[in-house]
């Protein structure tokens, strides 16, 4: 079940977001602190928390509106434990934000990730969910390390 995030998952997202191996401890304090910040109203932000949940938090994602942009969103985070990999939910819950964000009249959706050969896995995760590749940035994370922009129309989700 996909539902809104609530301020009992907090430390379950962060150990789950820490499981994967996709993020650096720093990473995970960052996590934290956008999680308290969304729960104690600190920020404006217009963002949305997931999380998909099965007796436990086991998925999570974050999307948000880019700043002066009509419609224009982005994901900043999806996750999927590693106990619950490889059974379709990362697309469940990528579709989910999709579908959300096109019901509400959104236009584009984008995400970025590193080129590094160990973010292959990712990146084919995102092409498999008809996402293009429009931007890549050389060196941007440090050198030798790109940023890859990816991109999805959202109306095509609402058709």
């Amino acid at each position: 079940m996909i539902r809104l995030t609530i301020p009992h998952d907090t430390s379950a997202l962060l150990a789950l977001a820490e499981a994967t191996g996709l993020f650096e401890s720093n990473q995970i304090e960052e996590l934290a602190q956008m999680l308290n910040q969304h729960f104690s109203n600190e920020t404006d932000s217009q963002g949305v928390w997931l999380t998909d949940y099965d007796n436990e938090p086991v998925g999570v994602a974050y999307v948000a509106p880019e700043r002066m942009t009509d419609g224009t969103w982005n994901l900043y985070l999806i996750a999927i434990h590693p106990n619950h990999q490889k059974q379709g939910r990362g697309a469940v819950l990528l579709r989910y934000v999709e579908q959300m964000l096109a019901e509400r009249g959104e236009r584009v959706l984008l995400v970025e990730t590193s080129g590094t050969d160990d973010f292959e896995y990712v990146r084919a995760f995102y092409r498999n969910n008809d996402y293009v590749e429009e931007a890549r940035i050389r060196d941007f994370y440090t050198d030798g390390v790109d940023k890859i922009v990816f991109r999805k129309s959202l109306r095509s989700v609402a058709a």
